[in-house]
């Protein structure tokens, strides 16, 4: 089935770029370009698509509320947000709005195609490497995740505790199984089991509740 995408980007060369990037992918098709969010929000609403690639700054309308207004307008279109890690200062922003990864504009083109198949069929971020290097930008500062104590998380066993708390700290299904000595497939299992108990849409709502449980902490 072909992935249908909507490009966002205020830089008419990014977006040329990633047009050309994508023609020669033939399970992916462009259906719509927008120079900035508002415009991104109407077409969305219009074209339908699987995958936004959004720029995350923008004039005006930026790509956090963007995305905000798309994930909640159609929860089946999944946002990747185009981002440079050393500059920006809003990606927990971002992943509270809804975003499912996020694509650094100086990765291997062939990455870029990798992580938009990979949203496209319901993962979130890119790859284990890029989580931990995610998590680092924005656990790091004080003001986006709050300290506490670790909370109680409804509707979990204590082996399902211990996943999210794994998934919160960039693990991957693998190096969950070797950490709790399980199988991959019941570690996968068990990510199942608390995206559906926790009503989060993909790995990254994990994530988050991870941290804003107090499950892991910046200095944890």
């Amino acid at each position: 089935m072909t992935v249908r995408i909507l490009l966002v980007d205020d830089q008419p060369l990014v977006r040329s770029g990633l047009r050309v990037l994508m023609a020669d992918d033939p399970g992916l098709e462009v259906v719509g370009e927008a120079a900035t969010g508002a415009e991104a929000v109407r077409l969305a609403r219009d074209v339908h698509p699987d995958v936004v690639v959004m720029d995350i700054r923008m004039p005006g309308m930026d790509g956090i509320e963007a995305t905000r207004l798309i994930t909640a307008d159609r929860a089946a279109t999944r946002v990747l947000m185009l981002t440079t890690f050393d500059e920006d200062d809003h990606v927990y922003g971002a992943l509270r709005a809804g975003a499912s990864g996020f694509l650094v504009k100086d990765m291997a083109l062939d990455d870029i195609l990798a992580a938009v198949h990979v949203v496209a069929a319901g993962d979130a971020l890119i790859a284990p490497g890029v989580t931990r290097r995610l998590i680092a930008d924005f656990v790091g500062r004080p003001e986006t995740v709050p300290r506490r104590s670790p909370q109680p998380v409804a509707g979990i066993t204590e082996r399902e505790r211990e996943v999210l708390t794994l998934i919160g700290r960039g693990r991957s299904n693998t190096e969950i199984a070797e950490d709790l000595f399980i199988s991959v497939a019941t570690a996968k299992s068990h990510v199942s089991r608390l995206l559906a108990k926790l009503g989060a849409r993909d790995r990254i709502e994990l994530v988050i509740t991870a941290y804003e449980t107090g499950l892991v902490t910046p200095d944890r």
